[in-house]
């Protein structure tokens, strides 16, 4: 086994898992994870049908983009990818959707509060909306840059879709899921036109008190976390 197919393996894995789940689709999206020890990472190719995928395909790229294995053309939202793991240490894996309900909010430019305690264990304070800028664009990966240092886990991409991220793909996945359950919840609540209650603020800052104590567990090289 090469020093990156075990993280190749990963990437095809999550990627196939998340189709048959339905996150993503055809070629849309991306998702990629930290190489440990190494200023470098696995990202899935452009442009390339996840469930014809295997590990030859993934490509791996250092922070400045530079290709280190792989043969297909890396996604197109790499330096997204790249920016993201050099403003926060505590990521090591990164997922793009464009699963439906956060699509759905992104084109309403809907930021999704503390609803649910569970939503902020995991996902961070809300889900804030990133403003819009093209796909694989410089422009793009500075936006998102200067987004994602308040250490929420989730955002809404305006016009685009979602971001998770996770201390390993595992955690990212998951919080795949419960972004999904979040903005369905708030879609059909605001539908309802009744007023949506939101969690209380001792309780949402103790929820978030655990996801940053996690945080900090894995910017320390400690991977061991914590549950609900």
């Amino acid at each position: 086994m090469t020093m990156f197919e075990d993280a190749k393996i990963q990437v095809v894995n999550a990627a196939q898992l998340l189709t048959h789940k339905g996150f993503l689709s055809a070629t849309g999206g991306n998702l990629s994870v930290r190489i440990a020890g190494q200023k470098a990472f696995a990202i899935t190719p452009s442009n390339y049908d996840y469930m014809k995928m295997v590990p030859e395909d993934i490509c791996v790229l250092d922070f400045d983009l530079h290709p280190l294995a792989g043969e297909r053309k890396p996604s197109v939202e790499s330096g997204m990818h790249g920016a993201i793991y050099q403003a926060r240490g505590d990521v090591n894996a990164i997922i793009h959707t464009h699963q439906v309900y956060p699509s759905t909010l992104a084109i309403l430019n809907m930021p999704i509060p503390a609803l649910f305690d569970e939503q902020v264990r995991f996902l961070g304070r809300s889900v804030d909306v990133i403003p819009y800028a093209p796909s694989g664009t410089g422009m793009l990966k500075n936006t998102v840059a200067r987004h994602v240092s308040n250490h929420n886990n989730a955002y809404i991409m305006a016009n685009h879709g979602a971001l998770l991220f996770g201390h390993d793909l595992e955690r990212a996945m998951h919080n795949v899921e419960v972004l999904e359950k979040c903005a369905l919840a708030y879609l059909l609540a605001v539908l309802s036109e009744k007023k949506v209650s939101k969690i209380p603020l001792p309780i949402r800052e103790l929820a978030f008190a655990k996801l940053r104590k996690d945080q900090k567990r894995v910017e320390s090289g400690n991977t061991q976390t914590g549950g609900e």
